[in-house]
């Protein structure tokens, strides 16, 4: 049942900080009790769906400066936090430095929900769609905690917000991708992203998996990145897969080596919907297609850089 069926009158108290400190100090002054809120398209399903409560406070972020758009900083592309997915969806210069995170905007939720939602609040719960993307092109966080704000890896990110020990008070103020160096003569950059959901739109996600790297001179795979997640497991990077594919050439024999890697590394838990067996199989079954796709398009000569 909703929790304001539960109190037809109550509403949660609203409040919109000018600035980050701001908005830190009244989550420190409420403690539990307060939510930071942007879009709210998470929140709101949680609430209605009842797994969470309706909060007594809501610290509204979008008042907040700097806090939204996408723009080339210092040699790489930044993206504000409450940046809405619409608008990573619609990116040329997201599209240009990490595809991958453009197809996952592409495919999470329908128009409407991608119009509000944004890419902080999508990353910040910690099993967004958008975090198996972000994994694999290497991006930092702007984290902005009770002592500095400071550029962490998102693998470390997800480390400390998994652990138990994440400050409640942290607030995620944006995203920085670094660009792709040019991967030499006769090589080619890729980097995908694939989902599977119970159905084939508006639909949250069973599984999602993101695969990057260079194939180079005769198919030698460099660089390679490959993380999964999906539904509400706690995405990650897939080391001992990567490890196998890394200084390879590209084959079709290697592939069934991959999907056992990728079988036995990657640990989702199960849920009413399908097992975490399933989900793993799933997960390894999209990376070494993807990789199958790849290397038919190095055959023919058609394929081209992403």
């Amino acid at each position: 049942m909703l929790a304001w069926q539960d109190h037809p009158h109550r509403s949660s108290a609203l409040y919109r900080p000018a600035t980050l400190e701001e908005a830190r100090k009244l989550k420190r002054d409420h403690g539990r009790k307060a939510v930071y809120a942007a879009g709210g398209t998470l929140l709101r399903t949680l609430w209605e769906n009842g797994t969470a409560v309706l909060p007594e406070v809501l610290i509204d972020l979008r008042g907040i400066e700097d806090l939204t758009g996408i723009r080339y900083d210092g040699g790489r592309l930044y993206i504000g936090a409450l940046t809405d997915l619409s608008a990573c969806r619609s990116s040329a210069e997201i599209a240009a430095v990490s595809p991958a995170l453009r197809e996952a905007a592409k495919v999470i939720a329908a128009p409407s929900v991608r119009n509000l939602a944004t890419l902080g609040g999508n990353l910040a719960c910690g099993y967004g769609d958008t975090l198996p993307a972000l994994l694999v092109a290497e991006a930092e966080l702007a984290v902005n905690g009770p002592a500095s704000v400071r550029w962490v890896p998102v693998a470390e990110w997800l480390e400390d917000r998994w652990s138990g020990a994440y400050d409640p008070e942290t607030i995620v103020a944006g995203v920085r991708l670094p660009t792709a160096a040019a991967p030499g003569e006769g090589g080619r950059r890729f980097e995908v992203y694939r989902k599977v959901g119970r159905r084939e739109a508006f639909t949250p996600s069973l599984v999602t998996a993101a695969l990057a790297g260079t194939a180079g001179e005769g198919g030698v795979l460099r660089g390679v990145r490959i993380a999964a997640g999906g539904g509400n497991g706690r995405p990650q990077r897939l080391g001992l897969a990567e490890a196998l594919l890394e200084g390879r050439r590209l084959s079709a024999e290697l592939l069934p080596s991959l999907c056992e890697a990728v079988y036995e590394e990657y640990a989702p838990s199960g849920d009413a919907f399908a097992t975490g067996a399933y989900k793993a199989k799933t997960a390894a079954n999209l990376i070494a297609a993807e990789l199958w796709r790849l290397l038919g398009d190095r055959e023919d000569g058609s394929g081209q850089s992403k």
